[in-house]
C-alpha cells in the first residue's frame, strides 16, 4: 500500500535544488526601453519574480553591463553599443523587437542575444525569454570555462615538455627520468608539476642558457 501511494521517483524535485523561478529571485535586470505601458508591464513581471529591475531611456551610447539580465530595445547598431565583445558577454541579453517595424537580421545576429522578446508583451513571453536567456547565458559561460581550462591544460603540457627538454639537455637525463624529477619536485613542494616546470623554464631563460645553446 505504501508503494502505491509513494510519488514516483522520476517526478520528485531533487533535494536541495532550486526551481528555475526560485533562481530568478534577487537577480538584477536592466530594461533599456521607452517608458510606456509595455515597459511598465515588463518591469512589473520581472519584479513579480522578485528581481531587482530598473529602466533606462533614452538608449545610452553604451548599454549597461552590470546586471544579470539586460532587456534592450532593438537598434541597428546595438552590437556597437554593447559593453563586451561577442562571445564574452557579462550579462544575459534579451533583445526587444518591434511588432511590425522591419529589423535587420544581420544586426540582430551581430548582437548575439540569448533570447528575444517581441512586442506586445505577455506574461508567458516574458517568462519564456527570461528562462531561455538565463539558460543560454549559463550554457555559454560553462563552455567558456571549459575552453579556458583546456587552454590552461595545453599551456601546462607545453611547459612540462619544455622543462623536460631542458633537463634532458642540461643534465643529460632520459625523458622518463626528467619527467620523474619534475613529479618528485612537485610532490615534495606540494605544488603542481606545471608549476615546477615553469620554474625550471624561467630559471633556464633567466640564466641565459638559450643564448649559449
Amino acid at each position: 500500500m505504501t508503494d502505491i501511494l509513494r510519488k514516483p521517483a522520476s517526478n520528485r524535485e531533487p533535494v536541495g535544488r532550486k526551481s528555475m523561478v526560485q533562481e530568478l529571485a534577487d537577480l538584477t535586470a536592466v530594461v533599456v526601453a521607452p517608458g510606456d505601458d509595455q515597459t511598465s508591464f515588463l518591469l512589473r513581471e520581472l519584479q513579480r519574480f522578485r528581481m531587482r529591475a530598473r529602466q533606462i531611456w533614452p538608449m545610452p551610447e553604451t548599454v549597461p553591463g552590470d546586471a544579470d539580465v539586460v532587456y534592450c530595445e532593438y537598434s541597428a547598431d546595438l552590437a556597437r553599443r554593447l559593453p563586451w565583445i561577442p562571445g564574452d558577454a557579462r550579462s544575459a541579453l534579451v533583445v526587444i523587437v518591434p511588432p511590425n517595424d522591419p529589423i535587420q537580421a544581420d544586426a540582430l545576429a551581430n548582437a548575439t542575444p540569448d533570447a528575444v522578446l517581441a512586442r506586445p508583451f505577455t506574461t508567458n513571453a516574458v517568462l519564456s525569454s527570461l528562462v531561455l536567456a538565463r539558460s543560454q547565458f549559463g550554457y555559454e559561460r560553462r563552455l567558456r570555462s571549459k575552453i579556458e581550462r583546456l587552454d590552461e591544460n595545453l599551456r601546462s603540457i607545453r611547459t612540462v615538455e619544455r622543462a623536460k627538454a631542458i633537463l634532458m639537455a642540461t643534465r643529460r637525463m632520459p625523458e622518463t627520468e626528467a619527467y620523474g624529477f619534475i613529479r618528485r619536485q612537485a610532490m615534495d613542494r606540494r605544488v603542481s608539476a606545471s608549476a615546477v616546470a615553469a620554474a625550471i623554464v624561467d630559471s633556464f631563460e633567466l640564466l641565459g642558457y638559450d643564448n649559449q645553446h
